[in-house]
């Protein structure tokens, strides 16, 4: 079925500008100032006072299904996507069973043709059951449609090990996905970056080289193999240097930085829903991070939405788990503090960041863009309106947010994906009913 968004401001060069949008489930057909319905059988939409964004692209994302559902689902995790303009997520492989086989694999694309309301990309593993021994089958996987593996959660501990699994993902071609971290430099019951706020409140810490150390060896690696290689969460400023230096030498390597590291630093820490790894670091690494995306040594943002139950964060620093929630609250908050109130960014870098560069990157067609011929993905953002994070209304079962209680300078009013609508906001709602 056809449909046309009337009465919108498109972001077309950096600008928003008013245009109509003709689309079907396939495809956008037609960008024009004034299109006007062929039959009484195309669908009219009306934005009006609304831009229309891209859909936006996260490469990482945590849906724990199977395995861990009573933090989130398929269905809970693709609906929170939907809330943040998320249309495309790719889904990180530390689940029960691991994606480390191609019937695994194939369960979880079954299941999220059937499940979910956004585009789900599960990653695969780059070690069977991620235990740092085995590389996985990836040619075997690769037939099924899946070219991107990840270990999250946990580094490959062994240098030889990680050097076959280059090798052997090198010959797939296929990508990695890394999460770095050598747990020789992290202490038992370690919650915080290593620093004077940790020692004043009695927390352990985490220093840079937890990250950094294993982030180079990789580093070095990808380079002298050619493998294609992407770093997630960089949170130090070493590893934004390092990747600068891998750069330079003509290394095929990406990495992405999160929403939390360009907002947030180690003394804003008050309790468990501040507690993520890599931790909130010091004022010096988030303008490290802020001017590597900026520079082009980090590439683009993705959330790292880590969903747990509100029990599980209770149990104090030392004991609760790494993460937040992060998918709903993304695009809002990094448009209002750097787009909105610093004017740091324009709203075109911003969405570039998450949206066409994620999905360059990862290889995604006809994804990222408000273009003819791309695929049917958008989001009406209200920008004149601002509205406060309630962290109760959160479509996703995780609640653990340190942003609770944020104003944010624009609103989410609906999201489409595939041309169909998966979220409406219960004002634009009731408004077309």
């Amino acid at each position: 079925m056809k449909a046309i968004l009337k009465n919108g401001k498109i972001l077309q060069n950096d600008t928003l500008q008013k245009a109509d949008i003709l689309f079907d489930e396939e495809q956008i057909l037609k960008i024009d100032e004034n299109i006007i319905a062929e039959d009484e059988n195309t669908k009219v939409i009306d934005a009006s006072g609304l831009g229309i964004l891209p859909g936006l692209v996260d490469t990482h994302v945590h849906l724990r299904d199977p395995g861990y559902t009573h933090k989130e689902t398929l269905a809970t995790g693709s609906a929170a996507a939907a809330h943040g303009g998320f249309t495309t997520i790719f889904a990180m492989p530390n689940t029960k069973p691991f994606p480390s086989t191609p019937e695994a694999v194939k369960t979880m694309l079954e299941r999220v043709d059937q499940e979910a309301l956004v585009r789900v990309i599960p990653f695969a593993t780059i070690t069977v059951n991620e235990a740092g021994q085995k590389p996985t089958d990836y040619a075997a996987i690769k037939e099924l449609g899946i070219s991107w593996f990840s270990d999250d959660g946990v580094g490959v501990a062994s240098s030889d090990v990680m050097e076959e699994a280059m090798k052997q993902a090198k010959a797939a071609d296929v990508m990695f996905s890394c999460h770095t971290e050598d747990m020789n430099f992290r202490r038992p019951a370690a919650s915080v970056h290593t620093s004077k706020w940790a020692d004043q409140n009695g927390w352990i810490g985490i220093p840079s080289q937890t990250e950094s150390e294993q982030l180079i060896r990789d580093l070095k690696l990808a380079r002298e193999i050619g493998l294609k290689y992407h770093a997630d969460h960089i949170s130090a400023k070493e590893s934004v240097e390092a990747l600068h230096q891998a750069k330079q030498e003509g290394a095929d390597v990406s990495a992405e930085v999160t929403v939390h590291h360009l907002l947030l630093e180690d003394h804003d820490v008050r309790g468990p829903n501040w507690k993520m790894n890599p931790p909130l670091r010091s004022h010096e690494d988030r303008m490290a991070l802020i001017e590597g995306l900026e520079n082009g040594d980090l590439d683009f943002i993705a959330n790292d939405h880590a969903p747990h139950a509100k029990e599980e964060k209770e149990r104090g620093m030392e004991k609760a788990p790494f993460g937040i929630v992060a998918l709903e609250t993304a695009f809002p908050l990094l448009y209002t503090e750097f787009v909105s109130r610093q004017k740091r960014w324009s709203l075109g870098q911003l969405v570039n960041w998450m949206s066409a560069a994620p999905a360059r990157r990862f290889g995604l067609e006809r994804t990222g863009e408000i273009k003819e011929g791309y695929r049917p993905d958008f989001v009406l953002v209200n920008f004149d309106k601002q509205e406060v994070i309630d962290p109760d209304q959160f479509l996703s079962k995780g609640k653990n947010t340190p942003f609770g209680g944020w104003i944010t300078d624009c609103v989410i009013e609906e999201t489409l994906c595939n041309g169909k609508t998966v979220y409406q906001s219960k004002e634009r709602k009731a408004k077309h009913e």
